[in-house]
């Protein structure tokens, strides 16, 4: 194990922010470069391995977190990179984006602040990439195998590299012209610079993956050929449909789902655009929805000179401690304040939006609310509590109801769909058109990216086995499984 009084003689530190009148001006990510080098070894020094490691529950991608902490602890970067790679294909987009459940699962989070799980993993690939210990790993033979992957995010991502190492040719079919699906342009560059994932791409290249990009299955491309072509296929499109709010005065000008106003912010990043069509520069914002998406459209805002940012939760404002309902090592609905959120603006809970109101040219100028509660389980509006804000921007970030079926794509496969809208797989990620499997959002529902990075290395065990009869290839999950809960 790491130091045995490591947790006794030291305190939980974190990453270091830069201060926030520096950053709004950039797109840079907010961390201070280097700040977490001096302190690490001495965070990892606090993982105990435990007997159970309750960690390796939280993380459903197994992830050997102990091993890789006492690795850390060590200043054994090398071995602590091997560790980490052998459950997780991108830990520097989980060290980046994930809310860490692991850390809600740390045995030493029962009656102290937990080990900082993600920045030890964060450090550790980071050190990774700058030392030369990633490096290409493609396959000693070819199987004679061909795979189409539908979609580029972690989950399409994962699929693809775990079955490229293991032999197959393996196509990436992306329908955005830039690969990394929400991760390149639904997450804004302040959380995850896109060079992160330009090189694990180069790095998936090298192996042998190929990557078409604006090649959009349904549209482009009819489903039926594509099944045709290749001897299996793995959809990984995402639950990219947004929940919308069907409120009087929807169709005012200025009032946009989420994923249409933050692409746009990312593409003037990427050298596309000089200007993003959709700007909060000047407006008094309104976000609906409290939860990562929502605080990215805040920090978006922040970034293009809103006047003001509102944030707006329908549930109650969560508390700052585990409540008995949530004991440990279940995860938490914990009070949470990102980046975004110490970069300013106004967050208000337990309101719902009535309609909106607009100027004589149809744009958008107020959103007029109510107060709800919690009556008999029941969500009722507080009579007397009605009042309106400025809105001349309003973004909709309230999640996503499921995969996108406007494209063609699941009635083209004849894909059957669950109770929820998700496309429907058995115990081996299989759907019921043969040799056809769906891993990540598309099939689980809107969820995490360590979900989906594990559930594209277990939907590859399934097709490695549906194409040669038997795998070696890891499978972390089941499609049943979820987080742990009471």
């Amino acid at each position: 194990m790491a130091d045995p009084k490591g947790f006794l003689n030291h305190d939980r530190e974190v990453a270091t922010t830069r201060p926030v009148e520096e950053r709004v001006k950039d797109w840079n990510e907010v961390y201070q470069p280097g700040s977490l080098l001096p302190i690490i070894s001495k965070q990892a020094s606090r993982c105990m391995d435990c007997g159970i490691p309750f960690c390796h529950n939280g993380c459903p991608l197994g992830n050997l977190i102990p091993e890789w902490n006492d690795y850390a602890w060590r200043d054994d970067w090398s071995a602590a990179s091997e560790r980490l790679h052998a459950t997780n294909n991108f830990p520097e987009f989980t060290g980046r984006l994930c809310p860490a459940p692991c850390e809600a699962a740390c045995v030493l989070g029962i009656n102290q602040q937990p080990v900082t799980i993600k920045n030890v993993e964060v450090t550790i690939i980071d050190k990774a990439w700058d030392s030369g210990d990633v490096t290409p790993q493609p396959p000693e033979r070819l199987s004679g195998k061909t795979v189409a992957v539908i979609g580029s995010g972690p989950a399409g991502l994962a699929a693809a590299q775990q079955l490229t190492r293991a032999g197959h040719t393996v196509a990436v079919y992306e329908r955005a012209d830039r690969l990394g699906g929400l991760l390149r342009y639904g997450i804004p560059a302040f959380k995850m610079e896109k060079s992160h994932i330009n090189r694990r791409i180069e790095q998936m290249r090298a192996e042998g993956t190929k990557f078409r990009t604006e090649m959009e299955i349904g549209r482009d491309i009819d489903a039926k050929k594509l099944r045709k072509r290749y001897d299996a296929v793995v959809i990984a499109a995402g639950a990219t449909t947004s929940r919308d709010l069907p409120a009087p005065g929807r169709e005012l000008n200025g009032i946009h789902a989420a994923m249409e106003y933050l692409p746009l912010a990312n593409k003037v990043q990427e050298g596309d655009l000089t200007v993003a069509p959709i700007s909060a520069d000047g407006k008094h914002v309104v976000v609906i929805g409290g939860g990562d998406t929502g605080a990215d459209c805040v920090g978006t805002a922040h970034r293009q000179g809103a006047a003001s940012v509102t944030q707006l939760e329908i549930m109650p404002r969560p508390g700052e401690e585990r409540n008995p309902g949530q004991p440990w090592p279940t995860f938490p609905m914990l009070y949470k304040v990102t980046s975004a959120h110490e970069e300013g603006g106004e967050r208000v809970y337990s309101v719902s939006t009535t309609h909106f109101e607009g100027d004589e040219d149809g744009n958008v100028q107020w959103l007029h609310l109510i107060e709800v509660e919690f009556k008999d389980g029941k969500l009722e509006q507080k009579p007397g509590t009605e009042r309106r804000i400025p809105a001349q921007l309003v973004t909709l970030a309230m999640g996503f109801t499921g995969t996108d079926q406007a494209n063609g794509m699941v009635e083209q496969f004849g894909l059957e769909l669950d109770a929820r809208g998700n496309i429907a797989r058995d115990a081996e990620f299989a759907t019921n058109v043969p040799g056809v499997y769906v891993a990540g959002d598309a099939g689980r529902g809107q969820s995490l990216i360590v979900w989906a990075i594990a559930e594209g290395r277990s939907a590859a065990q399934g097709v490695d086995r549906f194409l040669t009869g038997a795998s070696a290839l890891p499978a972390p999950i089941k499609p049943t499984d979820r987080a742990l809960t009471v």
